[in-house]
């Protein structure tokens, strides 16, 4: 097929690299600026643009993957005058109405992963979630799903709301509290590799175990004098602290009830 990336950030590199490898025909890549749209251009091949003037009316489909403040702007400004095609956008919290009186055909393309540009992933493995406004739409999204993943399903707007939040605690917010552990090792010269067959082994266990079986600390058994010291180390930080003490009070609340 025929496919238009707009959008030149991480989720898009791999989606066009998947797409490409699948053997589509990336004919343009749009982006807000010229150095964005030539770098995923040269990977993927098509034309960079940055005019969405320029955009070309000769493709089957035109994902979407920019940031939810863009996307109400570009929507209406893309899809003019190509109704008939299909349109796909990739957010996880976004609703797929947002092409709604827009196009006739539309849908999504979620793939669910934590993408950077300078990382290739194994997109097969990658869990790809789709949705889409009618049967010709399903069809299309559905076959590009299959061509880049092995793990393809379903999900309504709303259902894809609340794994985007599922994902932002197993993701974003464990790589956060990496950083933060990575800074207070380094204020003490120890460097963050120690970290990692801790990491890796608490990865490991939730493949096998529930998240909840899996979880070890002080905070399970709320052993408080721990708590109290571990917390007085971070004083000087007071966001960190609460942070710390919020954790740990979650945690012991989760295993109180359980």
């Amino acid at each position: 097929m025929k496919i238009v990336l707009a959008g030149a950030g991480k989720l898009a590199t791999n989606l066009g690299q998947a797409l490409h490898a699948a053997g589509h025909d990336i004919v343009q890549v749009y982006s807000r600026t010229m150095e964005s749209a030539a770098a995923l251009s040269a990977i993927v091949g098509g034309s960079p643009v940055t005019d969405t003037g320029a955009i070309t009316d000769d493709a089957d489909v035109y994902i979407m993957s920019v940031t939810d403040a863009a996307m109400p702007v570009l929507v209406p400004v893309i899809c003019k005058g190509r109704e008939q095609k299909v349109f796909v956008h990739t957010a996880g919290s976004m609703p797929m109405d947002v092409f709604q009186g827009m196009a006739l055909h539309y849908g999504v393309l979620y793939p669910m992963q934590s993408f950077s540009k300078e990382r290739k992933v194994n997109f097969r493995e990658v869990a790809c979630f789709t949705e889409a406004n009618d049967e010709y739409a399903a069809g299309i999204i559905g076959r590009l799903a299959c061509d880049v993943s092995d793990n393809v399903k379903p999900l309504s707007s709303e259902a894809r709301r609340h794994l985007h939040l599922a994902a932002v605690f197993a993701c974003n917010f464990v790589n956060h509290c990496y950083a933060i552990s990575a800074d207070i090792l380094a204020r003490h010269d120890i460097p963050f590799d120690v970290m990692l067959p801790l990491i890796d082994e608490t990865a490991r266990k939730v493949h096998s175990i529930t998240p909840a079986s899996a979880q070890t600390g002080p905070a399970v058994r709320y052993d408080e004098n721990v708590i109290r010291n571990q917390s007085m180390l971070l004083r000087n930080n007071p966001l960190i602290k609460e942070i710390y003490e919020r954790m740990s009070m979650s945690i012991h609340r989760k295993y109180t009830k359980e």
